[in-house]
């Protein structure tokens, strides 16, 4: 009887926001956020999003910015022991150590509960991002780590002269895979992002991976020249980072998609993305040819990480966005 009468008076409703939309005034209730209709602006599809925003907390954003980092650590590590410099693989294979450590510290955080990362590495699904991220991230530390380790004891004389040369044998083959693994460390949260109906994230697929993969390399490189390391290859490697993330700060300032994508354009995660790609793109460029290193190195790693949490921040507002969800899906 409650149900009948429940149903009854939706219906009068419904029948009067009908009425109220045919004579041309504004319709007062709860609707469908569509440009230019006659129902006012709403939170949300009667009130709920279409799209789950993304529910991920600070730990997140900052996960990606460490395993960015740390993932293209290994990378200039083994380019170091390639050429014989010893100290610049040391201090980078820190890097890569201590944020193969501290990167499912933050996933851990976020989830809760430990035993639910474990669980996603009960079985490999190679078409879920996140399935490859979790193997991927356990892959890396598995190398990485021990790669550190070794050439800890290495660095403090820990080994017998004799064997040095076997040692060092013994980290580049630890590296090497690690260098691999880093590098799908750093690009596959652009892939992981990429891949949901989030419209301001799935729009920019293809920007996403570059664009974490590059910040993670230029952000290795200023954490070595902030440790000491301003060696020409390494200002080199932050040129090319800060150039290509002027690039695609460019290429998303042109590549707009209206209604689908405004999360990028307006509110907070659009100008922390904006901030972002001033302090890691055009600035540590300038920075780096007036020869103020130190500062062109800040500069890219704070740019980075604003960022990261301005993608997570936009991806909220465009979950939470109807209309957004609906042009994206018009113009798929």
């Amino acid at each position: 009887m409650e149900d009948k009468h429940s149903h009854s008076n939706f219906e009068r409703r419904l029948e009067a926001l009908r009425e109220e939309a045919k004579h041309g005034a504004p319709v007062q209730g709860r609707g469908v956020n569509l440009a230019g209709g006659p129902i006012p602006r709403a939170a949300g599809y009667y009130g709920e999003a279409v799209v789950r925003p993304p529910v991920w907390t600070w730990e997140i954003p900052l996960y990606f910015f460490v395993g960015g980092a740390a993932g293209m650590a290994p990378v200039i590590a083994l380019s170091g022991l390639l050429c014989g410099q010893v100290a610049l693989t040391n201090v980078a294979l820190w890097i890569a150590g201590i944020g193969a450590i501290i990167s499912p510290i933050l996933l851990i955080m976020d989830l809760g509960r430990p035993h639910l990362f474990l669980n996603m590495l009960r079985v490999f699904k190679y078409r879920s991002p996140m399935s490859v991220g979790a193997w991927i991230l356990s892959a890396f530390g598995a190398c990485a780590v021990p790669a550190w380790l070794i050439m800890l004891l290495y660095v403090n004389q820990a080994f017998a002269p004799s064997i040095h040369l076997l040692v060092l044998v013994l980290v580049g083959l630890l590296t090497f895979p690690a260098a691999i693994l880093g590098l799908g460390l750093a690009v596959y949260t652009g892939v992981l992002i990429g891949a949901t109906a989030i419209p301001t994230w799935n729009l920019h697929r293809v920007l996403l991976p570059i664009h974490f993969g590059t910040a993670g390399l230029g952000c290795t490189g200023a954490l070595l020249e902030l440790a000491g390391f301003q060696i020409r290859p390494l200002w080199f490697i932050g040129m090319v980072a800060a150039g290509i993330e002027t690039l695609l700060w460019i290429w998303l300032e042109l590549d707009k998609h209206g209604a689908a994508d405004r999360a990028l354009h307006r509110g907070r995660g659009g100008w922390m993305i904006r901030l972002g790609e001033i302090l890691s793109g055009p600035l540590p460029i300038i920075l780096r040819l007036t020869n103020l290193v130190p500062w062109a190195a800040i500069a890219f790693l704070l740019g980075a990480l604003s960022s990261r949490y301005g993608w997570i921040e936009a991806g909220r507002d465009s979950g939470r966005d109807p209309e957004a969800v609906f042009a994206a899906q018009r113009r798929a």
